[in-house]
């Protein structure tokens, strides 16, 4: 095949990842495919960008302008540059929308009454140039992680999480708490929130990561349960490793953005609580992201049924239909109540596995 052919295969293969992320496949089949497909073309928009500048120049000075599939590959690679400088100029408009969400909240002066803790005068507020073209994990310069701390023993199964800090060992700094994703079935510790918690740790505060029981051996409420049981382990031990018990947040994202924000609803729930029902599991605040708000598709937001099917089967391991109870107590829309602590919730517009109507819904209830 020709230089030309190439081209256009190329470009074409291009622009339907650019036109992907405008327009993410919602169908089952495809659903999977179109989430990572359109997830790393928007987290990465300006590496693609990057990528297809370069692969053009090579392909134009190999000389696959002579004939026209060539010019058909421009044509599409010019169509695909412009979406993705769309999507660069939407990726630099996120502080703002962050800063006016803070500001509808808190109020316009909200910076003069924030809790300024001390933190160390080395970390930059920027982004580092480096860390944007190379936007992979990394250890902060002043962190170091304590792995593999044994938290709790279920059922002969050991459950451990992992300790960021700063190397000068801080004294009572606020607390986070960071539970991984992968739709209650995958994911650990180890993979997600890394540089979430070396970036937070740089800060000052004292980062955690736990593991929790997966399904489908686990069923739903045993990864809450697991969770609960890190908190009120961070609760007992924090102050050994620096931090503040008194000042929690927790975070995550899509099923860990479901399990942080039933776990800042439920908090004391002796329900879920089995035997350590005293302990306290209060958190001071709530930061999902993408999270999963509502079992019920009380919104229809979940293409058919395939999302309860999954639910019914590896989850709940109980259908809606014969205990629709279960399924509500397990949506942080119905546990909403008004000693909720405070909650930033944040979540992409076009996400395809966890519906932004519920998560609006969900914010709306709160309000």
């Amino acid at each position: 095949m020709s230089w030309a052919w190439w081209f256009l295969v190329v470009s074409a293969v291009g622009a339907l990842m650019t036109l992907n992320a405008f327009l993410p496949r919602r169908r089952a089949l495809s659903l999977l495919p179109s989430f990572f497909t359109s997830w790393l073309t928007n987290e990465l928009a300006a590496h693609h960008l990057a990528w297809q500048l370069v692969a053009t120049a090579i392909f134009i000075a190999e000389g696959a302008l002579s004939s026209w599939p060539g010019w058909v590959g421009l044509g599409l690679s010019l169509i695909s540059w412009t979406g993705l400088v769309v999507l660069i100029r939407a990726s630099l408009q996120a502080s703002q929308v962050v800063e006016q969400a803070l500001v509808d909240a808190l109020g316009a002066g909200y910076h003069r009454h924030l809790d300024r803790r001390p933190r160390a005068a080395d970390v930059a507020d920027a982004v580092p140039l480096r860390q944007l073209v190379f936007p992979f994990p990394r250890k902060g310069r002043h962190v170091e992680r304590i792995r593999n701390v044994v938290y709790a023993e279920v059922g002969g199964k050991r459950l451990r999480l992992d300790i960021h800090r700063r190397k000068d060992h801080p004294t009572g700094a606020p607390i986070l708490l960071q539970i991984h994703g992968g739709g209650w079935v995958i994911g650990r510790k180890d993979d997600q929130g890394q540089p979430l918690l070396a970036l937070m740790a740089e800060h000052g505060w004292v980062g955690f990561n736990a593991n929790y029981r997966l399904s489908p051996r686990a069923t739903f409420p045993d990864h809450l349960v697991d969770l609960k049981r890190a908190m009120a382990w961070i609760r007992a031990h924090a102050a050994e490793y620096g931090g503040d018990p008194s000042l929690v947040v927790v975070t995550g994202g899509s099923a860990g953005g479901h399990l942080a924000a039933l776990l800042a609803l439920t908090a004391n729930d002796a329900e879920y609580q089995p035997g350590f029902e005293d302990a306290d599991t209060t958190v001071q605040a709530c930061i999902p992201y993408y999270a999963v708000y509502d079992f019920t598709n009380r919104t229809k937001a979940w293409h058919k049924d395939g999302f309860q099917d999954f639910l019914g089967r590896v989850v709940m391991k109980v259908s809606i239909e014969r205990d629709p109870d279960a399924y509500a107590k397990a949506s942080p829309i119905d546990r909403v109540h008004a000693g909720a602590p405070p909650f930033f919730v944040i979540h992409g517009a076009i996400d395809t596995l966890a519906p932004v109507a519920d998560a609006r819904l969900f914010v709306e209830r709160l309000r």
